[in-house]
C-alpha cells in the first residue's frame, strides 16, 4: 500500500482538512481498528489490495486466459441484496421522511448503530475513501469519504467513483471554503442479519451502515450518497437526483440526442443503456452512447434545459440475464478487469450466469458443485462491477464537467398488462404524475416476494431520501416560465399475451420506440390523443425488419379505457397514502383517465 499514515502516537495527519481528520480520529477511536490507511486511489495501491484480497480468499481468481484481470467474490449467503426493511432516514421530523421511507428519531438511530460500531475493527484495517461523485472538474458533481474495514468496498468504490487523491484535493478546496461533505461510515459487522442496519441522516450528510458488505448496502457512494443523499441535497439546491440511466442516441444527421430513464431494479437499465441498434438502424448510421445506466444528476442550465451527468464512475450492473443476445455491449465490457459478485464458475474457470449461453456451470455462486435442485447456480441478484469506460459505447461526452443535456424523460416498469407499449405525457405535470404512479412487477433486485405488482414513484421508492409528496412538489417546481423541460414518456417492453408470451421484442428493437420519442421532440412523428396521453399513430413506428404482427402491435399500443378508470382509482388511493395535498396538480392530471379522454 502506498503512503499509509498510521494510528497511533506518532501519527501523520491524512489530510489538511482539520474536520475531516478529527471525523477519522473519533471514527477510529469508537472502532478501535489495528490501522488506518487513507486510500490514494492509485494503480499500485489497488494492486496490492487485490493480491491481498486473493490471498485471503475475499476474492478468487478467474480464468487469467479467457477473462484477465477478472475476481469473484462470494458473499455470505444471508447478504446478497438490499434490506429495505432495515433502510432508515433518520430526518428529525417524522413527516419529513414521509410514509415512503422507515423512520428513526437521529438521536436514536445513531446511538443504536454506533453501540454496534464499538470496537468492530479489531483487528482489522479502516480505510479513509475520498471519493467525487462526478467529473472531478464538474461543478455539478459532489464529494464524500467512506470510511469502511472492507477491502472488497474500497475496490469497488475505485470502479464506481473518482476514488483517491484527486477526491482528496477537491474535498480540501471546497472544505476551505466551507462545502459540505458527505461522510459515511461503514463495517461489515458479523454479516449478522439481526444487528444490521443502513441509516441515512440528510440533515447532516452523514451515513451508517452496518451488518453488510452487499454492494448498495455497503458502496456508500451509490444509492446511500448518490440517491438518498443527494436526493434531499438536490432539494435544498434546486436540482433532481434520480435512478435514471443517461443513453444518447444519434440520428442519420449526426444529431444526438440524450434521453434519461428510470426503471426500477433489474428491469432493463443496463440494457437500454447500452443499447445495440438493430442492422437495419445501423446501416443506416444510427449509434448509441452510453453515459449512465444507473443514476443521473440534472440540473437546470442557464438556456432553460435539463443538464445530466452521471456521478458515477462504474457499473455494478445485473449479470443474469445479460447475454450475447440482450446485452453484448456488456459482454464485451466485462471481459477483463472486472469484480464480479456470487455469480457461477465453469469447469475452467470462467464466470457463468443463467441466460449467458450454453457452457454449464461447475460450481454455483456458494462454490458448491452445481445441483439444479439447489436453484439457479448464480445468485438472481449477482452482480459485475466495472469501469464504465471499458464500455464499447461509452459517450466521448460522459465526462464533460457541464453534463448533457435531457431531451426526453421516459419512466418504464415491467408491467405484463394495461399500459401499451409507449406513450407520451400531456405535459409536465401530467409526466409527473406518469412518474408518479409507475408501477412494476418485483424483482430479486430486493429482499421479499418477486412478481408482486408495487407502485414505485420515478423507481426510487427504496431510494428517495425524503417524503414523497414533497419530492413531487420538487418536480412540479421545474415548470417554470423560462424552462425548456424535457418531453416525458412511460414504455412498457413487458406486455404479454394470452398465453404469458411476451410481445415485443425488446432489446435492439427498442430503438424503433426511441426513435419515436425522438421524433415527438423534434416534432417529426405522429401521435394519436388518447386519455392517457398520446400513443403512436398507425405506422408512426418503423417496424421494417421486427418480429411483430400488426395484431401485435394493436394490442402492444391498445389504451382500455376502462381498465385505465380503474387504473386512475387506485392512483389516486396511493397519492392518498403518500399525503399528496388535494390541490396538487397530480390529481388535476387524473380526470382525464377518468372521463375517457
Amino acid at each position: 500500500m502506498n503512503a499509509v499514515p498510521q494510528q497511533g502516537a506518532d501519527a501523520t495527519p491524512g489530510t489538511r482538512l482539520a474536520s475531516l481528520q478529527q471525523w477519522v480520529d473519533d471514527v477510529a477511536a469508537l472502532t478501535r481498528p489495528d490501522r488506518v490507511v487513507w486510500c490514494d486511489g492509485s494503480d499500485a495501491e489497488a494492486a496490492a489490495l487485490q493480491q491481498a484480497m486473493l490471498a485471503d480468499g475475499t476474492l478468487l481468481e478467474l480464468n487469467q486466459d479467457t477473462h484477465p484481470g477478472c475476481v469473484l467474490h462470494r458473499s455470505h449467503p444471508d447478504d446478497v441484496a438490499r434490506v429495505e426493511h432495515l433502510t432508515f432516514v433518520c430526518h428529525e421530523k417524522r413527516e419529513d421522511a414521509g410514509p415512503n421511507n422507515h423512520w428513526m428519531a437521529p438521536a436514536e438511530a445513531h446511538a443504536k448503530i454506533d453501540a454496534l460500531f464499538e470496537g468492530c475493527m479489531e483487528g482489522r484495517t479502516l480505510y479513509v475513501v475520498p471519493y467525487c461523485m462526478g467529473p472531478i472538474d464538474s461543478k455539478l458533481a459532489r464529494c464524500g469519504v467512506e470510511i469502511t474495514d472492507s477491502p472488497y468496498v474500497v475496490a469497488n468504490m475505485r470502479l464506481m467513483t473518482r476514488m483517491g487523491a484527486a477526491a482528496l484535493a477537491r474535498i480540501e478546496r471546497e472544505g476551505a471554503e466551507g462545502k459540505p461533505l458527505v461522510r459515511g461510515l461503514h463495517s461489515t459487522g458479523e454479516l449478522d442479519p439481526d444487528r444490521r442496519y443502513i441509516m441515512h441522516f440528510p440533515e447532516e450528510l452523514v451515513i451508517k451502515s452496518y451488518g453488510s458488505g452487499y454492494g448498495g448496502n455497503a458502496l456508500l457512494g451509490k444509492k446511500c450518497h448518490a440517491l438518498r443523499i443527494a436526493s434531499h441535497q438536490a432539494r435544498s439546491e434546486g436540482w433532481l437526483a434520480e435512478h435514471m440511466l443517461i443513453v444518447g442516441i444519434e440520428n442519420p444527421q449526426g444529431e444526438v440526442h440524450y434521453v434519461a430513464a428510470a426503471f426500477p431494479s433489474a428491469c432493463g437499465k443496463t440494457n437500454l443503456a447500452m443499447l445495440i441498434p438493430p442492422e437495419s438502424y445501423r446501416e443506416q448510421g444510427w449509434k448509441v452512447w452510453t453515459v449512465g445506466d444507473d443514476i443521473c444528476w440534472m440540473h437546470p442550465g442557464e438556456d432553460g434545459r435539463l443538464w445530466a451527468i452521471n456521478p458515477e464512475a462504474g457499473f455494478f450492473g445485473v449479470a443474469p440475464g445479460t447475454s450475447e443476445k440482450s446485452n453484448p455491449n456488456a459482454l464485451h465490457t466485462i471481459e477483463r478487469d472486472t469484480i464480479f459478485t456470487n455469480v457461477a464458475t465453469t469447469d475452467d474457470g470462467q464466470p457463468w450466469w443463467e441466460g449467458l449461453d450454453k457452457r454449464v456451470p461447475a460450481k454455483d455462486w456458494q462454490g458448491r458443485d452445481f445441483d439444479p435442485a439447489r436453484g439457479p447456480a448464480a445468485h438472481p441478484n449477482s452482480r459485475f462491477t466495472v469501469s464504465a469506460k471499458q464500455c464499447p459505447t461509452f459517450s466521448p461526452h460522459a465526462e464533460d464537467p457541464q453534463g448533457v443535456p435531457i431531451s426526453a424523460i421516459v419512466f418504464g416498469g415491467r408491467r405484463s398488462s394495461l399500459v401499451p407499449l409507449v406513450f407520451e405525457s400531456r405535459d409536465w405535470a401530467h409526466g409527473v404524475l406518469v412518474g408518479a404512479a409507475m408501477g412494476s412487477e418485483t424483482t430479486a433486485a430486493a429482499t421479499g416476494a418477486v412478481g408482486v405488482m408495487r407502485r414505485d414513484p420515478m423507481a426510487m421508492k427504496p431510494f428517495c431520501g425524503y417524503s414523497f409528496a414533497d419530492y413531487f412538489a420538487h418536480w412540479l417546481s421545474f415548470d417554470r416560465p423560462d424552462a425548456k423541460l424535457p418531453k416525458v414518456f412511460h414504455v412498457n417492453w413487458f406486455r404479454k399475451d394470452a398465453d404469458g408470451r411476451f410481445m415485443w421484442p425488446g432489446f435492439g428493437d427498442n430503438l424503433r420506440v426511441l426513435e419515436w420519442i425522438i421524433g415527438r421532440v423534434d416534432g417529426s412523428t405522429a401521435a394519436d390523443a388518447a386519455a392517457i396521453g398520446h400513443v403512436p399513430a398507425t405506422g408512426a413506428l418503423n417496424l421494417d425488419g421486427a418480429d411483430v404482427s400488426a395484431e401485435a402491435m394493436a394490442e402492444l399500443l391498445h389504451v382500455d379505457a376502462e381498465g385505465w378508470k380503474a387504473e386512475a382509482d387506485a392512483v389516486e388511493a396511493y397519492l392518498d397514502e403518500l399525503g399528496v395535498p388535494a390541490a396538487s396538480p397530480l390529481r388535476a392530471s387524473l380526470e382525464p383517465l377518468r372521463a375517457g379522454s
